[in-house]
């Protein structure tokens, strides 16, 4: 038996006259008869809620759920799968070198290489290059940090005593060379960044830094060292390694639609396979180097990180005063430098360095430098670092810090104009 609630029984049409007065049978029969009829039951979905608790709010609406445990570890994974795979590949290295071993005996280093770079020519798009023209004095200015001002910082690291020397060999062989490939231009887009400027200085400054390398690490690192370095080999080996795969992938994706549809819809599954094939390089590395590995202090790997650390906030630093700087020699209408599209692509791509290259010069090497583990290690901190450090935004906390302690010097020096524009803190 269904039973009306008693707020139902409401007086919904006005009753005759002759009724008014009637006895109380009379009223609620009529009461009965002259109200409409009841609304017709609504049933409210009913959902299981993880620990039993109801999805339904108090309002009837839904109720916001936290996602599974299992999702959020997905998720985590995506957004952070290189700096995944290449401790997984170092980890891996270190439990058990025999296949890594096996792996470097029929060179398979060198074909990863190969195979990143064939990835990155079928990737790479250039339609929008055209679009960074307009700001090219910022472009230049990038190259020019790129190409210049970091290599010359490796003759300050070979500097410094260091046990084991490898470490602070190759950071300095990371200042040569040229920016990365891919996180550079994917970090600014996710800054906001104008991502044409960004592709623009990441293609020109890797295709310069064939000669350019070669030419760095001789006048900064060899000389230092002692050893006289095969600069021809090496801008040969490049030339083989590195450019001649991105431009057969370049070539394929202009002369056929359908691997350019494919490939950009297909990505994240290209960036993905990018990533385990740079994996490699560390698993390797650290799998004929185990033994020596093992024998390094733990003190020395802390030491390492922490100066790859202060390395990549010093090319921060350089790019960002410099660019503020810059903004303010320009005083009648904005500069280019102040922009904050450009200013964001210029620092971050200027700042960061490439991994895949320097594997493929210390192949080429073949340990004139060192035991080519303990080269390559401290570079793949850095590189975990740098790509962390733009994905996590924390370059916006440094640059808004820089320009606080450069606000005062900057106006006094160089900017009368009250209204002067700050570029480091447009960056925030």
């Amino acid at each position: 038996m269904i039973t009306h609630h008693p707020s139902l029984l409401r007086l919904r049409a006005p009753l005759p006259a002759g009724l008014r007065h009637g006895t109380s049978h009379a009223l609620l029969f009529t009461a009965a008869a002259y109200s409409p009829p009841p609304p017709p039951l609504r049933l409210l979905p009913l959902r299981v809620a993880a620990g039993g608790a109801s999805p339904v709010g108090p309002d009837g609406g839904n109720r916001a759920t936290p996602p599974p445990l299992g999702a959020a570890a997905l998720d985590f994974a995506r957004s952070n799968f290189l700096p995944l795979a290449l401790i997984g590949g170092m980890t891996l290295g270190l439990l058990d070198p025999t296949l890594g071993c096996l792996a470097h005996k029929y060179s398979l280093s060198k074909y990863s290489t190969f195979g990143i770079f064939i990835i990155s020519g079928l990737t790479l798009r250039t339609k929008e290059l055209g679009a960074a023209l307009q700001a090219w004095p910022a472009g230049l200015f990038g190259l020019g940090s790129i190409l210049l001002f970091t290599p010359f910082l490796a003759q300050f690291l070979v500097q410094i005593q260091f046990f084991p020397r490898e470490f602070i060999t190759g950071l300095a062989m990371f200042c040569c060379m040229p920016t990365t490939l891919s996180s550079g231009v994917t970090l600014t887009q996710l800054a906001g960044g104008n991502s044409a400027l960004a592709l623009a200085m990441t293609v020109i400054s890797n295709l310069l830094g064939i000669m350019f390398v070669p030419l760095s690490l001789a006048k900064y690192i060899g000389t230092g060292a002692g050893v006289s370095l095969p600069t021809k080999e090496l801008f040969r080996s490049l030339v083989n390694t590195l450019l001649i795969p991105l431009i057969l992938g370049k070539v394929a994706r202009e002369t056929s639609k359908g691997i350019a549809e494919f490939v950009d819809g297909n990505r994240q599954g290209f960036s993905v396979l990018s990533a385990v094939l740079l994996s490699l390089v560390p698993w390797i590395q650290v799998s004929r180097s185990r033994s020596l590995l093992l024998s390094v202090k733990p003190k020395a790997f802390a030491v390492i990180v922490t100066i790859g650390v202060l390395l990549h906030l010093a090319l921060l630093a350089f790019n960002a005063t410099t660019l503020q700087v810059l903004s303010c020699l320009k005083q009648k209408e904005e500069s280019v430098f102040a922009r904050k599209e450009y200013a964001r692509a210029v620092i971050l791509v200027a700042s960061q360095k490439t991994l895949p290259v320097l594997v493929a010069v210390v192949e080429q090497l073949g340990g004139a430098l060192g035991e080519s583990g303990l080269l390559v290690i401290p570079c793949v901190a850095a590189h975990i670092n740098q790509v962390r450090a733009g994905a996590c935004g924390d370059w916006k906390a440094f640059a808004l810090a820089l320009h606080w302690m450069n606000r005062n010097f900057l106006r006094r020096r160089c900017c009368s104009n009250s209204s002067w524009g700050s570029t480091v803190l447009a960056l925030c």
